[in-house]
């Protein structure tokens, strides 16, 4: 039997048991399914899933259903409204069951792994297979669904621009693609623990936590890290930038803040991550405008009043210049990343990462000795410089050599950028 067919009866048997099964909840439907039936209303996949043509021929890319599913006589197709149906469900589940490729689709599919548990004990784990399937937050028809619902409340629109929103699974880059020193690694495994015990902590009242202030150079995976944690954590990525969210009226900033926060408070469970945050809360020790030290202080009362464990925000907040900020804004951290520039080692296992689908003749150890003072972002700009000096030659394949031009063209534009020139 083809896998077109299996297709078919995998989405027949789940809308079925989903259906039946009030125990069964959105986050229990393989996600391909999940996103196929989704709701931007009800913000879910509203029970009964009823399965069309146009689903299947949309989801698996079956031109002939009627074809396909001529040889499955437990399957009725009405021809009028062209809607499918089990017309035993025994009969079909016992069919699946004996299929080739059967265990390995009920492992990853916790519907058919909760009624084969259940009611043929044939050796199926729900737990397991719900353990492999990412929640519905990690969807962008999720985020879509809340935004959509955001946007037609009161000031939603203004909240909605200040931030940029990105759904777990358009995260690009994963944890393992990024290469941290050994306390990221022990900051990063905290997050995870207080996102996992979130309700234990709330309960022993533990409410300052998950206040984390990124500190490094530009190009040190700052970003980088915070987007990944949103993969790991399968919750939103919100994205501000102080400098886009302050007005020319300063007055208008503070209340930009407050926006900035409560779309994060609406969102949740989710990551706020404010990047150029020395931009607003810089050293007040200047002779500054006063409606600037009421922009910075309600930054610091939002900080403040924000919470993990009460209102689900992991904050995260990224500077380049820590020296700007003053002793009121480092308080209210409880974790502090340092990012440094990659040492000999890193510079290696991130070239190691960046080219390892890259063919060619390459010693990356070389290149690291080479590349003292770089930031993980210049060693990419480095490889980018080297596969598209290859390209104009023709060649995907790299050598030493395209790898030590790129370095020797980069140190050139570096000295370029770093001159002073007179007026």
């Amino acid at each position: 039997m083809s896998g077109k067919n299996l297709d078919i009866v995998e989405l027949l048997l789940t809308a079925e048991i989903y259906n039946r099964y009030s125990e069964m909840d959105v986050n229990d439907l393989p996600k391909v399914i999940r996103k196929a039936y989704w709701s931007r209303k009800h913000k879910y996949v509203p029970k009964p899933i009823i399965v069309s043509v146009s689903d299947i021929k949309k989801l698996y890319e079956i031109t002939d259903v009627h074809a396909a599913v001529k040889l499955l006589p437990f399957i009725d197709l009405n021809d009028i409204d062209l809607k499918l149906k089990l017309t035993s469900f025994q009969v079909a589940s016992e069919w699946f069951e004996k299929q080739g490729d059967s265990t390995e689709r009920i492992a990853n599919n916790p519907v058919l792994a909760f009624y084969y548990e259940k009611e043929k004990n044939n050796g199926a784990d729900y737990k397991s297979a719900l353990s492999r399937t990412r929640p519905k937050e990690v969807d962008r028809e999720w985020i879509e669904s809340l935004v959509s619902e955001i946007a037609e409340g009161e000031g939603g629109e203004e909240m909605l621009k200040l931030a940029h929103i990105v759904a777990p699974e358009d995260v690009i880059q994963t944890l393992s693609d990024l290469v941290l020193t050994k306390d990221q690694e022990d900051e990063v495994n905290k997050i995870v623990k207080a996102i996992q015990y979130r309700e234990y902590l709330n309960r022993i009242g533990l409410y300052d936590i998950g206040k984390i202030l990124m500190v490094g150079p530009p190009g040190t995976g700052k970003t980088s890290v915070a987007r990944a944690l949103s993969g790991r954590l399968s919750i939103p990525f919100v994205e501000v930038k102080l400098s886009m969210i302050t007005d020319q009226y300063l007055g208008e900033t503070a209340k930009n803040i407050d926006r900035v926060f409560m779309l994060a408070k609406r969102l949740n469970p989710c990551i706020l991550f404010i990047d150029e945050f020395d931009f607003v809360a810089k050293t007040r020790a200047s002779d500054e405008h006063a409606a600037l030290k009421r922009a910075v202080n309600t930054l610091l009362k939002a900080i403040d009043e924000i919470s993990l464990t009460r209102d689900g925000v992991l904050l995260i907040a990224a500077t380049n210049h820590p020296r700007m900020l003053d002793a009121a804004a480092w308080r209210r951290f409880d974790e502090i990343m340092s990012f440094p520039l990659p040492d000999r080692n890193m510079r290696k296992r991130i070239l190691d990462i960046i080219t390892r689908e890259i063919e060619g003749d390459l010693d990356n150890e070389e290149i690291a000795a080479l590349t003292d003072g770089y930031s993980g972002s210049d060693l990419r700009m480095v490889i980018r410089e080297a596969v598209l000096s290859a390209l104009v030659e023709e060649r995907m394949s790299l050598n030493k050599n395209d790898m030590l031009r790129a370095v020797d063209d980069f140190n050139e534009r570096a000295d370029i950028k770093s001159d002073e020139y007179p007026i």
